[in-house]
Protein backbone atom coordinates (compact mmCIF):
# COMPACT_ATOMS: atom_id res chain seq x y z
CA UNK A 1 0.00 0.00 0.00
CA UNK A 2 1.47 3.53 -0.33
CA UNK A 3 0.47 4.13 3.38
CA UNK A 4 4.15 2.44 4.22
CA UNK A 5 5.52 4.39 1.07
CA UNK A 6 4.45 7.79 2.26
CA UNK A 7 5.44 6.87 5.80
CA UNK A 8 9.01 6.60 4.74
CA UNK A 9 8.49 10.18 2.76
CA UNK A 10 7.33 11.77 5.73
CA UNK A 11 11.20 10.31 7.57
CA UNK A 12 12.76 11.92 4.58
CA UNK A 13 11.10 15.27 5.27
CA UNK A 14 11.52 15.19 9.12
CA UNK A 15 15.22 14.79 8.40
CA UNK A 16 15.41 17.84 5.92
CA UNK A 17 14.37 19.62 9.08
CA UNK A 18 12.52 22.07 6.65
CA UNK A 19 11.19 25.57 7.53
CA UNK A 20 6.99 25.22 8.68
CA UNK A 21 6.35 28.68 7.14
CA UNK A 22 4.46 30.79 6.08
CA UNK A 23 6.43 31.98 3.44
CA UNK A 24 5.63 35.49 1.46
CA UNK A 25 1.96 35.22 -0.27
CA UNK A 26 1.72 38.66 -1.73
CA UNK A 27 0.26 38.34 -5.31
CA UNK A 28 1.88 38.64 -8.08
CA UNK A 29 1.79 42.06 -10.29
CA UNK A 30 1.80 43.46 -13.69
CA UNK A 31 4.37 45.98 -12.02
CA UNK A 32 6.56 42.85 -11.11
CA UNK A 33 6.64 41.19 -14.75
CA UNK A 34 6.24 44.38 -16.81
CA UNK A 35 10.01 44.59 -17.83
CA UNK A 36 10.31 40.91 -18.77
CA UNK A 37 10.54 39.38 -22.47
CA UNK A 38 7.23 38.89 -24.13
CA UNK A 39 7.31 35.14 -24.50
CA UNK A 40 8.20 35.18 -20.33
CA UNK A 41 5.28 37.01 -19.51
CA UNK A 42 2.94 34.78 -22.05
CA UNK A 43 3.63 32.24 -19.88
CA UNK A 44 3.62 33.51 -16.29
CA UNK A 45 -0.22 34.67 -17.59
CA UNK A 46 -0.63 31.30 -18.89
CA UNK A 47 0.45 29.59 -15.70
CA UNK A 48 -2.17 31.89 -13.68
CA UNK A 49 0.85 33.51 -11.81
CA UNK A 50 -0.54 37.42 -11.86
CA UNK A 51 -2.88 38.23 -9.47
CA UNK A 52 -2.92 35.56 -7.95
CA UNK A 53 -0.42 34.53 -4.15
CA UNK A 54 2.74 33.48 -4.88
CA UNK A 55 3.32 30.18 -3.98
CA UNK A 56 6.22 29.21 -1.56
CA UNK A 57 5.75 25.29 -1.20
CA UNK A 58 4.02 22.03 -2.76
CA UNK A 59 3.14 18.42 -1.71
CA UNK A 60 1.68 15.79 -4.19
CA UNK A 61 2.10 12.14 -5.27
CA UNK A 62 3.44 10.82 -8.67
CA UNK A 63 2.15 7.72 -10.49
CA UNK A 64 3.80 6.17 -13.52
CA UNK A 65 6.18 3.78 -14.66
CA UNK A 66 10.17 3.53 -15.16
CA UNK A 67 12.66 0.99 -17.07
CA UNK A 68 16.15 0.64 -17.24
CA UNK A 69 16.63 0.23 -20.88
CA UNK A 70 15.48 1.00 -23.98
CA UNK A 71 14.04 -2.87 -24.47
CA UNK A 72 13.75 -3.14 -20.57
CA UNK A 73 10.47 -3.82 -19.49
CA UNK A 74 8.27 -1.37 -17.73
CA UNK A 75 7.87 -1.21 -13.58
CA UNK A 76 5.29 0.12 -11.84
CA UNK A 77 6.13 3.38 -10.38
CA UNK A 78 4.76 5.44 -7.01
CA UNK A 79 6.10 8.78 -5.19
CA UNK A 80 5.48 11.04 -2.99
CA UNK A 81 7.31 14.59 -3.12
CA UNK A 82 7.51 17.75 -1.55
CA UNK A 83 9.36 21.67 -2.47
CA UNK A 84 9.79 24.47 -0.46
CA UNK A 85 11.36 27.50 -1.57
CA UNK A 86 12.03 28.77 1.47
CA UNK A 87 15.22 27.10 2.15
CA UNK A 88 15.24 25.77 -1.42
CA UNK A 89 14.42 22.21 -1.14
CA UNK A 90 13.18 19.15 -2.60
CA UNK A 91 11.78 16.06 -0.93
CA UNK A 92 11.24 12.89 -3.50
CA UNK A 93 10.72 9.26 -2.12
CA UNK A 94 9.74 6.78 -4.75
CA UNK A 95 9.04 3.00 -5.29
CA UNK A 96 9.31 0.65 -7.92
CA UNK A 97 8.56 -3.10 -7.96
CA UNK A 98 11.07 -5.01 -10.15
CA UNK A 99 9.69 -8.15 -11.83
CA UNK A 100 6.71 -7.07 -9.96
CA UNK A 101 7.87 -8.36 -6.91
CA UNK A 102 11.04 -6.28 -5.82
CA UNK A 103 10.80 -3.14 -3.87
CA UNK A 104 13.18 -0.93 -4.47
CA UNK A 105 12.64 2.36 -2.77
CA UNK A 106 14.51 5.58 -3.82
CA UNK A 107 14.81 8.47 -1.51
CA UNK A 108 15.94 11.54 -3.84
CA UNK A 109 16.97 14.97 -1.75
CA UNK A 110 18.14 18.50 -2.85
CA UNK A 111 18.75 20.87 0.61
CA UNK A 112 20.33 23.43 1.73
CA UNK A 113 22.38 23.06 -0.99
CA UNK A 114 23.41 19.52 -1.71
CA UNK A 115 21.68 16.73 -3.62
CA UNK A 116 21.40 12.85 -2.70
CA UNK A 117 19.92 9.58 -3.78
CA UNK A 118 19.82 6.69 -1.64
CA UNK A 119 18.60 3.60 -3.06
CA UNK A 120 17.34 0.69 -0.73
CA UNK A 121 16.16 -2.86 -1.38
CA UNK A 122 12.40 -3.82 0.76
CA UNK A 123 13.23 -0.14 2.25
CA UNK A 124 15.92 -1.44 4.67
CA UNK A 125 19.43 -2.47 2.86
CA UNK A 126 20.87 0.54 1.25
CA UNK A 127 22.07 -0.39 -2.18
CA UNK A 128 23.20 3.24 -3.30
CA UNK A 129 23.96 6.17 -0.95
CA UNK A 130 25.72 8.84 -3.75
CA UNK A 131 26.20 12.35 -3.05
CA UNK A 132 28.60 15.47 -5.21
CA UNK A 133 28.78 17.84 -7.48
CA UNK A 134 26.84 15.82 -10.19
CA UNK A 135 24.09 15.00 -7.88
CA UNK A 136 24.08 19.23 -6.67
CA UNK A 137 23.64 20.30 -10.11
CA UNK A 138 21.14 17.74 -11.32
CA UNK A 139 19.05 17.93 -8.46
CA UNK A 140 18.34 21.77 -8.21
CA UNK A 141 17.97 21.40 -12.53
CA UNK A 142 14.90 18.81 -11.24
CA UNK A 143 13.49 21.25 -8.73
CA UNK A 144 13.59 23.92 -11.87
CA UNK A 145 11.85 21.79 -13.43
CA UNK A 146 9.07 21.57 -11.17
CA UNK A 147 8.57 24.96 -10.62
CA UNK A 148 7.92 25.58 -14.39
CA UNK A 149 5.69 23.00 -15.02
CA UNK A 150 3.77 23.61 -11.28
CA UNK A 151 4.29 26.77 -9.69
CA UNK A 152 6.71 29.36 -10.97
CA UNK A 153 6.05 31.71 -8.25
CA UNK A 154 8.00 29.61 -6.49
CA UNK A 155 10.86 30.46 -8.89
CA UNK A 156 10.10 33.97 -9.85
CA UNK A 157 12.65 36.16 -7.61
CA UNK A 158 16.10 37.59 -7.59
CA UNK A 159 18.14 34.32 -7.79
CA UNK A 160 16.17 33.69 -11.39
CA UNK A 161 16.73 35.15 -14.72
CA UNK A 162 14.46 35.04 -17.71
CA UNK A 163 15.07 35.65 -21.20
CA UNK A 164 13.67 35.48 -24.41
CA UNK A 165 14.86 33.22 -26.65
CA UNK A 166 12.75 33.16 -29.51
CA UNK A 167 9.13 33.97 -30.27
CA UNK A 168 7.47 31.34 -28.56
CA UNK A 169 10.64 30.03 -25.85
CA UNK A 170 13.07 31.38 -23.22
CA UNK A 171 15.77 30.47 -21.06
CA UNK A 172 15.30 30.77 -17.42
CA UNK A 173 18.15 30.29 -15.21
CA UNK A 174 18.48 30.19 -10.96
CA UNK A 175 21.04 30.30 -8.77
CA UNK A 176 20.81 28.66 -5.17
CA UNK A 177 24.08 28.36 -2.77
CA UNK A 178 26.05 29.69 -5.90
CA UNK A 179 25.02 26.79 -7.88
CA UNK A 180 23.92 27.61 -11.08
CA UNK A 181 21.15 25.70 -13.70
CA UNK A 182 20.08 26.49 -17.01
CA UNK A 183 16.88 25.34 -19.14
CA UNK A 184 15.35 25.84 -22.37
CA UNK A 185 11.18 26.20 -22.40
CA UNK A 186 9.27 26.10 -25.12
CA UNK A 187 5.75 27.74 -25.75
CA UNK A 188 2.24 27.52 -27.80
CA UNK A 189 0.87 30.37 -28.77
CA UNK A 190 -0.82 30.43 -25.63
CA UNK A 191 1.98 30.59 -23.53
CA UNK A 192 1.74 27.18 -22.14
CA UNK A 193 5.05 25.34 -21.89
CA UNK A 194 5.31 22.04 -24.10
CA UNK A 195 8.87 21.32 -23.46
CA UNK A 196 11.68 22.04 -21.10
CA UNK A 197 14.75 21.05 -21.61
CA UNK A 198 18.85 21.00 -20.30
CA UNK A 199 22.17 19.80 -20.43
CA UNK A 200 22.71 19.92 -16.62
CA UNK A 201 21.93 16.53 -16.04
CA UNK A 202 24.09 13.21 -16.82
CA UNK A 203 23.61 10.26 -18.66
CA UNK A 204 25.15 6.83 -17.80
CA UNK A 205 26.62 5.57 -20.49
CA UNK A 206 28.99 2.72 -21.04
CA UNK A 207 31.89 5.07 -21.28
CA UNK A 208 31.00 6.39 -18.02
CA UNK A 209 28.81 9.49 -17.46
CA UNK A 210 28.24 11.82 -20.33
CA UNK A 211 26.22 15.50 -19.99
CA UNK A 212 23.25 14.82 -22.72
CA UNK A 213 19.89 16.55 -23.26
CA UNK A 214 16.89 15.93 -20.56
CA UNK A 215 14.03 16.86 -21.51
CA UNK A 216 10.00 16.50 -20.39
CA UNK A 217 8.05 17.09 -23.31
CA UNK A 218 3.98 18.12 -22.46
CA UNK A 219 1.90 17.36 -25.16
CA UNK A 220 -1.48 19.08 -23.07
CA UNK A 221 -2.28 21.15 -20.30
CA UNK A 222 -5.62 20.76 -18.25
CA UNK A 223 -7.45 22.89 -15.54
CA UNK A 224 -6.88 21.03 -12.12
CA UNK A 225 -8.95 23.01 -9.07
CA UNK A 226 -8.67 26.25 -10.77
CA UNK A 227 -4.83 25.97 -11.72
CA UNK A 228 -3.52 25.26 -15.23
CA UNK A 229 -2.05 21.40 -14.73
CA UNK A 230 0.05 19.50 -17.49
CA UNK A 231 -0.89 16.65 -19.05
CA UNK A 232 0.47 12.92 -19.56
CA UNK A 233 3.84 13.09 -20.79
CA UNK A 234 7.93 11.61 -21.13
CA UNK A 235 10.96 11.94 -19.62
CA UNK A 236 13.65 11.76 -21.97
CA UNK A 237 17.16 11.55 -22.74
CA UNK A 238 18.17 12.75 -26.65
CA UNK A 239 21.34 10.80 -26.47
CA UNK A 240 23.69 9.70 -29.88
CA UNK A 241 21.77 6.92 -30.64
CA UNK A 242 18.44 8.53 -30.77
CA UNK A 243 16.11 9.23 -28.04
CA UNK A 244 15.29 6.94 -24.77
CA UNK A 245 12.40 7.60 -22.92
CA UNK A 246 12.34 6.39 -19.74
CA UNK A 247 9.53 7.26 -17.38
CA UNK A 248 5.68 7.85 -17.71
CA UNK A 249 3.07 9.25 -15.95
CA UNK A 250 3.49 12.38 -13.91
CA UNK A 251 1.65 13.94 -10.60
CA UNK A 252 -1.84 12.63 -9.78
CA UNK A 253 -4.87 15.07 -10.59
CA UNK A 254 -6.14 16.09 -7.47
CA UNK A 255 -2.76 15.19 -5.15
CA UNK A 256 -1.18 18.47 -5.24
CA UNK A 257 -1.76 20.91 -2.17
CA UNK A 258 0.14 24.47 -2.63
CA UNK A 259 1.33 26.40 0.55
CA UNK A 260 1.72 23.30 3.23
CA UNK A 261 4.00 23.07 6.20
CA UNK A 262 6.25 19.83 5.61
CA UNK A 263 4.20 17.35 6.55
CA UNK A 264 4.26 15.30 9.19
CA UNK A 265 2.90 12.19 10.53
CA UNK A 266 -0.19 13.31 12.01
CA UNK A 267 -1.60 14.10 9.07
CA UNK A 268 -0.84 10.98 6.82
CA UNK A 269 -2.77 12.68 3.88
CA UNK A 270 -2.02 13.90 0.45
CA UNK A 271 -4.82 15.97 -1.32
CA UNK A 272 -7.13 15.32 1.92
CA UNK A 273 -7.27 11.62 2.33
CA UNK A 274 -5.04 8.37 2.65
CA UNK A 275 -2.84 7.20 -0.49
CA UNK A 276 -5.21 5.20 -2.18
CA UNK A 277 -4.23 1.60 -3.47
CA UNK A 278 -0.80 2.02 -5.81
CA UNK A 279 -2.25 0.35 -9.06
CA UNK A 280 -5.02 2.56 -9.33
CA UNK A 281 -2.56 5.52 -8.51
CA UNK A 282 -0.55 4.33 -11.49
CA UNK A 283 -3.50 4.03 -13.69
CA UNK A 284 -4.65 7.49 -12.71
CA UNK A 285 -0.96 8.95 -13.32
CA UNK A 286 -1.17 7.49 -17.15
CA UNK A 287 -4.67 8.68 -17.84
CA UNK A 288 -4.13 12.46 -16.57
CA UNK A 289 -1.26 13.27 -14.62
CA UNK A 290 1.44 15.62 -16.01
CA UNK A 291 5.23 15.26 -15.57
CA UNK A 292 7.69 16.06 -13.49
CA UNK A 293 11.53 14.59 -13.43
CA UNK A 294 11.45 11.68 -11.54
CA UNK A 295 14.63 10.46 -10.23
CA UNK A 296 16.11 6.81 -9.98
CA UNK A 297 18.88 6.48 -12.93
CA UNK A 298 20.10 3.69 -15.61
CA UNK A 299 23.08 1.36 -14.93
CA UNK A 300 26.21 1.82 -15.89
CA UNK A 301 26.01 -0.31 -18.90
CA UNK A 302 22.96 1.64 -20.94
CA UNK A 303 21.39 4.82 -21.22
CA UNK A 304 18.62 6.94 -19.12
CA UNK A 305 18.91 8.56 -15.65
CA UNK A 306 21.19 11.17 -14.56
CA UNK A 307 23.77 12.47 -12.09
CA UNK A 308 26.20 10.12 -13.62
CA UNK A 309 24.34 7.22 -13.64
CA UNK A 310 25.40 6.61 -9.79
CA UNK A 311 21.50 7.16 -8.29
CA UNK A 312 19.65 3.80 -6.69
CA UNK A 313 18.31 1.87 -9.28
CA UNK A 314 22.07 2.87 -11.48
CA UNK A 315 23.92 1.09 -8.38
CA UNK A 316 21.74 -1.84 -7.60
CA UNK A 317 21.51 -3.35 -11.09
CA UNK A 318 25.96 -2.91 -11.05
CA UNK A 319 25.95 -4.47 -8.09
CA UNK A 320 24.00 -7.04 -9.69
CA UNK A 321 26.61 -7.91 -13.10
Amino acid sequence: MSTRLYRQFLGDVAAASLPDGPGDDSPVTEEEIADLDEPVQRYLRFMGVVGRPRVWSFEGRFAGRFRQRVDGPWMDAVAFQYNTRLDVARIFTMRLRAAKVVPMIGHDTYVRGSGRMLGKVFGLFTVADGSGKEFDIGELTTYLNDAILLAPSMVLGPDTSWTGTGENSFEVRLTDRGRQVTAQVSLDDRGAPIDFSTFDRWAALPGGPVRARWHTPVPQWSTVEGRPFPGPAEVTWDLDDGPFAYIRGGFVPGSVRYDVAPPQEASARVGGRLPADDRHDVLTGLRGAGIMAAELVMPSGGPGGHDGGRGPLGRLAATRR
